[in-house]
């Protein structure tokens, strides 16, 4: 079990590493008779993609995406559409400076996988960090726009809320604002605070921690299942499973530990379409089954573990010894982690989709209908 696949009828498997020739992945499940081009796929990778502002990784990958298999152009389709059958997508990577680890590749760099990796597996690759750099995460990014193919009736949409001690207060986030500034930041007020505070980490050879907030719209009231097919569950483990991730809150999250019973119940109405609620405390899942409203979550992430500063640690051989990380690294990664938070939403909520169709063949039940 090499545990590189993810969900259940909509299934992900990623392959590569950070400084190999390519990485990429595998998604089965996807519906046939799905339009679906290089371009489609190529716009969602644009939005992650290393090197766009000083305020991230200035590696220089364009991310360019081929589409190997699972899809069909002829006279017959009406352009390029899916066939049913796995589609396998591959990106290359074109900027690779291996040698910019040479002098680590027989240390552990403290707050990075290269211990526990050692101590798992015995073996490393120390290149960037291999498997456990996030540069995997453009494969699951390619998966992500497959994935929102299936359910074009959702709206899934990131921000980042929180760089470091400078928060967006949550009345003031618009996200249709996000991608008009390098932050993808949903106040346009907080633009300047945020590009001061990085430029001053930056320059430091430091790095700092964010919390990227996401929403989906559309969902309607029914997909999910209770106890082992809980879809704020799954989210969870999709956000957590992002590199850096150390904390996922679904609606409330951990506010709701200071709310009343009163405070924290979202109440209900009857409106001209069905059901109105009154707040969204339960983040839009109840007993894991989606209630109609915006899905909403925030996921934490740390910090980058590569920094300039001399820290503390061991080499291979159990001798203490002091590490810097040269290279090229995001000062914060939350910058790039909104295209990734978006699209492990997209997979996991398509996984959803399919499941509760096979499962009852219809759409969720409406109040008034037998």
């Amino acid at each position: 079990m090499s545990h590189n696949t993810f969900g259940h009828l909509f299934r992900v498997t990623t392959w590569g590493e950070s400084h190999g020739p390519a990485l990429g992945c595998v998604v089965d499940g996807c519906p046939p008779g799905i339009k679906l081009t290089e371009e489609m796929v190529q716009h969602w990778l644009d939005q992650r993609r290393p090197g766009q502002s000083k305020f991230v990784t200035q590696r220089q990958e364009p991310d360019a995406v081929r589409i190997l298999s699972g899809v069909l152009s002829d006279e017959r389709t009406n352009g390029q559409v899916t066939t049913g059958t796995p589609i396998s997508m591959m990106i290359e990577n074109v900027d690779q400076r291996s040698r910019d680890y040479s002098e680590i590749a027989q240390v552990f760099r403290p707050g990075h996988g290269d211990y526990s990796y050692f101590a798992k597996y015995g073996v490393r690759d120390y290149r960037g960090g291999g498997r456990q750099s996030a540069r995997e995460t453009a494969a699951r990014v390619a998966a992500g726009a497959v994935a929102r193919l299936i359910i074009p009736g959702v709206t899934i949409r990131g921000a980042v809320v929180q760089i470091g001690p400078h928060a967006v207060d949550a009345d003031r986030i618009d996200f249709s604002t996000v991608r008009d500034n390098p932050f993808w930041c949903p106040d346009p007020e907080m633009v300047p605070v945020w590009e001061d505070h990085l430029e001053a980490v930056r320059k430091q050879g430091s790095s700092v921690g964010a919390i990227v907030a996401v929403e989906a719209t559309g969902v309607p009231a029914g997909w999910g299942a209770p106890i082992y097919g809980k879809i704020d569950a799954e989210l969870a483990a999709a956000f957590m499973s992002i590199n850096a991730s150390k904390g996922v809150e679904i609606g409330a999250g951990f506010a709701a530990a200071s709310l009343t019973g009163e405070e924290n119940a979202d109440q209900m109405r009857m409106g001209n379409d069905g059901p109105i609620f009154l707040s969204n405390n339960a983040g839009g899942v109840l007993a894991g089954i989606s209630t109609g409203q915006a899905i909403t979550a925030r996921v934490a992430f740390k910090p980058t573990s590569s920094i300039l500063t001399p820290r503390g640690s061991l080499n291979e051989a159990g001798e203490e010894v002091e590490v810097r990380t040269k290279g090229r690294h995001d000062p914060c990664v939350a910058l790039r982690a909104v295209p990734i938070v978006e699209a492990m939403m997209a997979c996991v909520l398509a996984d959803a989709f399919l499941r509760h169709r096979g499962q009852l063949g219809r759409d969720a039940f409406k109040p008034g209908e037998a």
